[in-house]
């Protein structure tokens, strides 16, 4: 791995894509943070077809799918009971 600035990039961009093609994924970086990576074409296919991209909470339900579990329907008014009503304990800053 490799990490170069996106000034550096420029200036010396044969250079990294050849790294790129050769396996080794090139960091650029702005100010010093991170920005992008640089891969080969061979390494973005295979990323890609490692999935579809799913959001958050397709990936959630796909993963209750697979676990064969019969997951209830719960109203607001049973969850809501499930909460503790007690009043919190006593707190005092300390001295």
């Amino acid at each position: 791995m490799s990490t170069v600035s996106i000034a550096g990039a420029r200036n010396a961009l044969t250079r990294i894509v050849y790294e790129a093609e050769s396996g080794e994924a090139v960091h650029i970086t702005r100010r010093g943070k991170p920005v992008a990576v640089l891969i080969s074409s061979e390494e973005y296919e295979r990323l890609e077809a490692g999935g579809s991209k799913k959001d958050f909470w397709q990936a959630i339900e796909d993963w209750r799918a697979q676990a064969g579990f019969d997951w209830p329907e719960l109203m607001p008014e049973e969850v809501d009971g499930w909460r503790d009503r007690r009043p919190g304990r006593e707190f005092s800053w300390p001295a």
